[in-house]
């Protein structure tokens, strides 16, 4: 009769079509036959076609060990790792070659938007090299400072790097610190000079400076386009013959990482799992070390890029798994997972990234408080970087400090909030972690430590209660061409930073090392950088611990009260410029009243700036037309009387969109 294609629905009865002889000629005939049976056995029917199904998934059983590599494309920003990430694709047949193909793995719409990798991307690339067949599970990172967390989670379920480089620009600040990251993990480091074909491009002058910053032979350099696609095919050849295959036992019982994670609505949480020993096949009982919650695994697969199911996933390979984890909580990055009644030791995994920047998250509606903790929670799952804790404000209502590693990390999590999950969100001043050395035993016992974390400014513990105050400082590195040294040397004096040293990488370009106060850098330091060296210099740092610092607390006061939402910690040098401009932007976004109102900025009860919101004033003296100077002075002087007593019970309520205003940051002024 023929064979069975496919089944539908026909004037409401089943509707099976087959593929008789006449369509291995080309043609398909479609009739309508009615499909006897109960509704029980439609269901087995169908079953046995989701068996036939499940023959098609794909075996991994036949990658062996030694075929198997793990590799990361690490880069600064722009340097195209993206870009070779689509040729590679390509190149091994896992998407097709069309003009449409740019930046492939970026999938978020805020990473096509601003044209940067946000979030690491997986694929696994099958490719044959010599008669063998290549299993290459391949991690596209991010190359902002603000990312490098993803960067160093990558790296653990990687055993090689390719390093690219770009043949314009050369060796950037991100270049060098992703370099270190790779170098501390003892991992093989490839390096590939990229975007040859540029008209200024000069691979030489890159190759030595890879060889005197990194100390690795100019002969390993490999130079490419991957734009245009040239020399792309030695690069998959350097990662077979330079990059070792993972060690692991597929003998011993289950072992897996969880390096990544993201939240699906129907299917609860996916993880992204290396396996470091043994096998997991669905329906398999699995554990997790964290939490010892257990699971049945309902799916594995691998990334291709996009999730392509299998049968099993073995030791050495990079894959996806869904096991029913429903909470949020329960996907912890770094958790290793083991098979039911198989315990193993578990992994290190990583070490928590540490937050740079604080701020206020408050929902612009109260009503929609709910929705927007449903929100934050999903979305620290996929962006397990971000602290949360709840804190609660008296002019915004109850909302979160959430802890981010940098400005542009701040800036990208609010716009997924609201592209993906459609949440309109206030956001506070970034402010810093500062630490506070208290003088007394007594408070000691009451805070149950001696060294307190302050990230909300309206916990500053006053000047009598600490020994020091402590801020936190960064190792920043700037590589800027040579004829901009002396104004970025200036810009790092007036952000009080310390130079610490001063290399030249070649002819032209210098690497300025500086340790900077965080607080200096954290809102606008880049913007300037890149300003005064017309967009050349690069910026990177790192966590450089704690320094005693002369810190104050300034409050602004509207007519004598406190408003806590402003409430600043600033170091004693920059209080009156950052006092004064606070002032300014309030006096700007405050509405007039009947009466004046007076913004100041004080330390403690020295006021050091201030400003005047003038009075809306009738105009008493209109119903005079000449007479005595006397009764126009009556009247001014009972106009005067009443704003005096306006003044004393009038309340200044700030409007939220005013509060917006003022604690947006300066990028804008």
């Amino acid at each position: 009769m023929g064979t069975l294609v496919g089944r539908g629905w026909w004037h409401g009865r089943a509707l099976t079509v087959w593929a008789t002889e006449a369509a291995q000629r080309g043609r398909l005939e479609s009739r309508p036959v009615p499909a006897r049976g109960t509704p029980a056995e439609f269901r087995a029917r169908d079953r046995l076609c989701s068996s036939a199904e499940l023959k098609e998934k794909i075996d991994m059983s036949r990658f062996s060990v030694e075929n198997i590599r793990n590799f990361s494309i690490i880069a600064h920003v722009d340097h195209g790792k993206s870009t070779l990430a689509d040729r590679l694709l390509e190149l091994t047949g896992t998407i097709d070659k069309t003009k449409s193909n740019k930046q492939v793995l970026d999938k978020l719409q805020v990473e096509r938007e601003r044209g940067i990798t946000v979030k690491a991307q997986t694929a696994s690339l099958f490719y044959n090299c010599e008669g063998k067949q290549y299993l290459l599970n391949l991690i596209d990172t991010p190359g902002h400072v603000d990312f490098s967390y993803e960067v160093s989670r990558s790296l653990s379920a990687c055993q090689g790097v390719l390093l690219v480089v770009d043949a314009n620009e050369g060796i950037q600040a991100q270049t060098v610190a992703n370099f270190f990251l790779a170098f501390e993990a003892q991992l093989s480091v490839i390096p590939v000079i990229n975007k040859i074909d540029l008209k200024n491009a000069d691979p030489e002058r890159v190759e030595k400076q890879i060889e005197k910053v990194f100390d690795i032979p100019s002969d390993e350099c490999i130079k490419i386009s991957a734009k245009l696609g040239t020399n792309v095919e030695r690069v998959l050849q350097a990662v077979i013959e330079r990059i070792p295959p993972p060690k692991v036992d597929r003998k011993n019982p289950l072992r897996a990482l969880v390096f990544d994670s993201t939240f699906d609505q129907y299917r609860g949480v996916i993880a992204n799992v290396a396996l470091f020993d043994g096998v997991v096949a669905k329906g398999d009982k699995i554990v997790s070390a964290h939490t010892k919650k257990i699971y049945e695994v309902n799916e594995v697969g691998v990334l291709n890029p996009n999730e392509q199911p299998t049968r099993k996933l073995y030791a050495g390979q990079v894959g996806y798994l869904i096991a029913g984890m429903k909470d949020v909580t329960e996907a912890q990055i770094g958790d290793t997972l083991y098979l039911h009644k198989q315990p193993v030791e578990p992994l290190p995994g990583f070490k928590s990234a540490k937050p740079m920047v604080f701020a206020g998250m408050y929902p612009v509606d109260q009503s929609e408080y709910n929705n927007l903790k449903s929100a934050v929670e999903k979305l620290t799952v996929n962006d397990s970087s971000v602290t949360v804790h709840r804190d609660s404000s008296l002019a915004l209502g109850a909302g979160w400090r959430l802890g981010f590693l940098g400005l542009l990390h701040m800036e990208v999590f609010n716009q997924r909030l609201e592209q993906e999950y459609n949440a309109s969100v206030i956001l506070t001043t970034p402010t810093v972690p500062y630490k506070a050395v208290l003088s007394s035993a007594k408070l000691i016992k009451e805070y149950r430590e001696k060294e307190i974390t302050i990230i909300n400014p309206a916990q500053f513990p006053d000047k009598s209660k600490v020994t020091e105050y402590l801020e936190p400082v960064v190792l920043g590195t700037i590589i800027t061409p040579d004829e901009y040294t002396g104004k970025v040397m200036m810009l790092c004096q007036a952000r009080r930073a310390v130079q610490k040293n001063m290399i030249f990488i070649d002819q032209n370009r210098v690497m300025l090392k500086y340790l900077f106060p965080l607080n200096e850098i954290v809102v606008d330091f880049y913007d300037s950088l890149k300003s005064l060296s017309s967009g050349y210099a690069s910026f990177d740092y790192e966590d450089a611990g704690y320094q005693t610092a002369e810190l104050v607390k300034m409050d602004i006061l509207l007519n004598g009260n406190i408003v806590e939402e402003l409430v600043t910690i600033v170091h004693k040098d920059k209080a009156h410029s950052v006092g004064k401009a606070i002032c300014e932007r309030l006096k700007d976004s405050l509405p007039r009243q009947l009466f004046e109102i007076a913004i100041q900025a004080a330390i403690g009860s020295k006021i050091i700036a201030r400003e005047t919101v003038k009075a809306y004033r009738k105009n008493v003296l209109a119903k005079c037309y000449g007479g005595d100077i006397t009764r126009k002075m009556k009247l001014l002087k009972r106009q005067a009387e009443g704003k005096k007593k306006l003044r004393k019970v009038g309340n200044i309520e700030v409007p939220k969109d005013a509060f917006i205003k003022v604690l947006k940051t300066q990028s804008d002024k």
